[in-house]
């Protein structure tokens, strides 16, 4: 089992403020002998008719030596997690969680803005300290 990011818990907190229950931590997707594990799995109820909204959460700190480097790396496990998900739970939505600062950052740079729109990356920005989540982008 991988090693947990250095924000997992704050996410998860922000998740459980922001009225979702963690129901996988973390969310494991297996493949015949191979294992995939996100950072973790989250569902909140919708009005009576609907059921449930449910999804899927990667971590990401943006804390290596490029900025870019980490982009192609998040974004590259993004593209790889969301194939396998919509084979094994299509109900589910993946989301990308970064730190605010990287959010309003390196990802709103000219080099980061058409990948992230082009493969439609959903995304949610958190504050550390405070555990919240600050915006969700679909």
């Amino acid at each position: 089992m991988p090693a947990k990011d250095i924000y997992h818990e704050q996410v998860k907190n922000a998740l459980i403020k922001d009225g979702w229950t963690i129901t996988h931590d973390p969310y494991i997707m297996t493949f015949g002998q191979t294992d995939v594990f996100a950072d973790l799995g989250a569902e909140r109820a919708l009005a009576a008719e609907k059921g449930n909204e449910k999804i899927v959460v990667e971590i990401k700190t943006f804390q290596g030596a490029s900025a870019i480097r980490d982009l192609e790396n998040a974004v590259g496990q993004y593209v790889f997690y969301r194939s396998l998900l919509a084979r094994f739970e299509p109900n589910r939505k993946l989301f990308l969680a970064v730190p605010e600062g990287i959010f309003a950052s390196t990802l709103n740079e000219p080099i980061a803005r058409p990948v992230i729109e082009d493969l439609n990356v959903a995304m949610i920005a958190f504050d550390p300290k405070r555990e919240v989540i600050i915006q969700w982008k679909n």
